[in-house]
C-alpha cells in the first residue's frame, strides 16, 4: 500500500513538472526534477509514467526531436495545487521558527500549508525527503531553556499593531516591582532571543525605546489610533547595542590562556576573525588573542568556560570574573 502511495506522489509530482503548451521539457530534465523531489527513478520508469498520464490528462509528447518533450495540453483541465516534497520539508521544518517572528494574521493563514506539509511528508514511505525531517535537528551550543509561553491573543494583536502601525494597550507584569501595569505601546518591532521574545516600542509620552518580555504581556489590544513612527529605529543596530543600551559596544582585545579541548574549539570555530592561538612553552595550555566586542554577552560566555580559561585581558574582564568566581566559591563554602 505504502509502494502505490509513493508512485501516486510520484506521478502527481510529475504532472506539476510538465509545462502547457507551447512550453515543452524534457525527458531527461523531468528525471532529473523528479530527483529533486525526492524520487530517483530510471529514465525508463519517467517513460512509463509519461504514458500511463498521456491520455487522462492530455499529454503532447514531441517526437520530432530526442530526446522526446513533453507539454500539457491548453484544454486540459488539471489541478496542480498539491503541495510537492521539497515544499514541504522546508515547511515542516520553518513552522516552529516562524511562530514567534510571523504576524498572526499570516501564521493563520498558513495554517493549512503547513497542515498540507505534515500530510505529505506523512503519506510517503520510500521518498527519502519525507524521511530527512525526522533525521535532521538544529541543536543550540550549550543549554536551551524552554520558550517562554506567550498567550495566544497576545500575540495576535501585538503582531497585529506591529504589522499596521497601530497603538497597542497592555497590561504588563513588571519583573523588577512584581506588579501589573497598564500601558500604552508605540511599537517598533520584535526581538527573539534565546527562549524570549521581546515587543520593541515607546510608552505613551516617551521617546525612548524599551524592551517589553511577550510572556510577560497578560493583556493586549490593537487600537485604531495610529502609533508614532520610529524613523531612526534600525533593529539590526539596536541588536547590536545590546536591545537597551545607547552607547556604542567598543571591540577589545581578549588576551586569555585557554585548555586544550577549549583551543581545539577556537581552532574550529574561531571566536572572531580576528583571533591567534599560540601554544604556550612548557604547558599544554595556549595563550588566545581575539578581537572581541565588549558586551556582557562575550564576558558571559568567557566566564563559563570556568577552569577551562584565564583571562589576562581586559583587566575589567579578569577582576569581574574573579569577583564572580570567589561569589561561587563562597557560596559552597557555607
Amino acid at each position: 500500500m505504502s509502494e502505490a502511495k509513493d508512485t501516486l506522489l510520484r506521478l502527481i509530482a510529475l504532472l506539476r513538472l510538465i509545462p502547457r503548451e507551447p512550453a515543452r521539457i524534457a525527458t531527461p530534465i523531468l528525471q532529473e526534477k523528479l530527483k529533486d523531489c525526492g524520487f530517483p527513478v530510471s529514465l525508463r520508469t519517467v517513460q512509463r509514467d509519461l504514458e500511463r498520464l498521456s491520455i487522462p490528462f492530455a499529454l503532447q509528447c514531441d517526437e520530432s526531436v530526442a530526446p522526446f518533450r513533453w507539454s500539457l495540453a491548453q484544454k486540459a483541465r488539471v489541478d496542480l495545487s498539491a503541495i510537492t516534497p521539497p515544499v514541504a520539508l522546508a515547511l515542516y521544518l520553518a513552522e516552529r521558527h516562524l511562530q514567534s517572528l510571523l504576524p498572526q494574521s499570516m501564521l493563520d493563514q498558513l495554517g493549512p500549508e503547513f497542515r498540507k506539509a505534515h500530510d505529505c511528508l506523512n503519506s510517503m514511505e520510500h521518498n527519502g525527503l519525507a524521511h530527512w525531517a525526522r533525521r535532521v535537528r538544529a541543536h543550540p551550543n550549550g543549554k536551551s531553556l524552554q520558550p517562554a509561553q506567550i498567550a495566544s491573543h497576545v500575540w495576535e494583536q501585538t503582531s497585529t499593531a506591529l504589522l499596521e502601525h497601530k497603538q497597542l494597550q497592555i497590561n504588563y507584569l513588571s519583573r523588577s516591582k512584581t506588579e501589573l501595569k497598564q500601558l500604552l505601546i508605540h511599537p517598533a518591532g520584535v526581538v527573539s532571543r534565546h527562549a524570549i521574545s521581546y515587543l520593541i516600542g515607546s510608552v505613551d509620552g516617551y521617546d525612548d525605546l524599551r524592551q517589553f518580555a511577550l510572556h510577560r504581556i497578560r493583556q493586549a489590544e490593537c487600537l485604531n489610533a495610529a502609533a508614532r513612527a520610529h524613523d531612526d529605529f534600525e533593529i539590526d543596530i539596536y541588536i547590536r547595542q545590546e536591545l537597551n543600551t545607547t552607547a556604542p559596544i567598543e571591540q577589545v582585545e581578549l588576551v586569555a590562556d585557554v585548555s586544550p579541548q577549549i583551543a581545539w574549539l577556537l581552532s574550529e570555530t574561531p571566536l572572531s576573525s580576528q583571533q591567534s592561538l599560540e601554544p604556550l612553552a612548557n604547558s599544554d595550555w595556549t595563550r588566545l588573542r581575539a578581537i572581541v566586542p565588549d558586551d556582557q554577552e562575550t564576558l558571559w560566555w568567557v566566564f563559563g568556560l570556568g577552569e577551562n580559561v584565564r583571562v589576562h585581558e581586559p583587566l575589567t574582564w579578569a577582576q569581574t570574573i574573579r569577583y564572580r568566581a570567589s561569589k561561587v566559591g563562597a557560596l559552597y563554602e557555607q
